[in-house]
């Protein structure tokens, strides 16, 4: 594709952050691109799920004015007993009006169609910042879940000499993993649960193809890698499953040199509730400093860094 081609490409973000420091090397800005395949109980950013516009609702800041009763053309809000709205999820679109009735800003719209190139302007702003080792990272929900627009923009900021990064699950057919990975130059790769029952389980999807395609980047691939390893208590932070993760990184993917394990927060489950859903079933707590650390030597043992 030209240049002109490439920025004309749209895509759904929901979000783009900037001045980040713990997404890849250096300074870097992330761009948030929406819809996933897995259903991880524990999603940090449940609004990524979908790939369309959705609706957060803040409930401490409804008014209970009703505005947005009146206002949704589908008639997917409607008022409880108690005084409060609700929103039946089949019926709303994410057209956004509820959002510009709303004047205490109770409802916000979360995603919007952009162009690469739109995305790109905004990245570039960031590039005095980047000095040599910062840059863009793609991020989501899943980039690979969008992976024309993914692509279009990764190139446009290679071809601007903007260092790339992609964090991913790496749940997606190889072929198209192949031709977005091939424009990064640091790949931020999720490994979760290296029993493919139990990843079953907690993210809808099993293991084999996400463990298949990073051995596929290490042997055919050049860029950097560094494998990353949500910690979450009752589900994946058992010292047996790190021990396995730091094997397996160890024994079969050489080019990566480091593990990161990311302790579980609970910014999600308020994330879960503006969208109004139901989280009844999940349950997990912080790990402990002292906790995380013991799991952090036990990937240092196999003589990789870990943070």
């Amino acid at each position: 594709m030209s240049e002109e081609e490439l920025r004309l490409v749209t895509g759904t973000i929901f979000n783009i952050q900037h001045y980040c420091i713990h997404d890849g090397p250096g300074i870097r800005t992330n761009v948030f691109v929406k819809g996933c395949p897995l259903r991880c109980l524990w999603c940090a950013n449940p609004e990524s799920q979908s790939s369309a516009p959705q609706i957060m609702y803040r409930r401490d800041k409804c008014t209970g004015c009703f505005n947005c009763v009146s206002a949704c053309p589908t008639q997917a809000i409607s008022t409880t007993e108690d005084g409060k709205v609700v929103t039946d999820r089949t019926k709303c679109t994410g057209c956004g009006a509820c959002v510009n009735s709303c004047p205490s800003e109770a409802r916000v719209l979360s995603g919007k169609q952009v162009s690469a190139g739109e995305v790109f302007d905004e990245v570039a702003e960031d590039e005095l910042f980047y000095g040599d080792d910062g840059g863009i990272t793609v991020t989501g929900g899943e980039p690979l879940a969008q992976p024309k627009f993914t692509t279009a923009l990764l190139e446009l900021c290679r071809n601007a000499g903007i260092p790339t990064a992609i964090e991913t699950s790496g749940f997606c057919s190889w072929d198209t993993a192949k031709s977005v990975f091939s424009l990064c130059d640091t790949v931020l790769y999720d490994c979760k649960q290296m029993n493919s029952e139990l990843h079953q389980r907690y993210t809808g999807q099993g293991n084999e193809r996400i463990l298949e395609n990073l051995r596929k980047i290490n042997q055919e691939l050049s860029c950097d890698i560094v494998v990353r390893v949500p910690v979450i208590p009752c589900y994946n932070a058992e010292e047996e499953n790190i021990w396995n993760i730091a094997a397996f990184v160890s024994e079969e993917i050489s080019r990566c040199r480091q593990i990161d394990l990311l302790a579980y927060h609970n910014l999600g489950e308020s994330k879960s509730e503006q969208l109004e859903k139901d989280s009844e079933g999940f349950f997990s707590s912080v790990p402990s400093e002292e906790y995380m650390e013991n799991l952090r030597n036990i990937v240092r043992s196999y003589g990789l860094l870990c943070k």
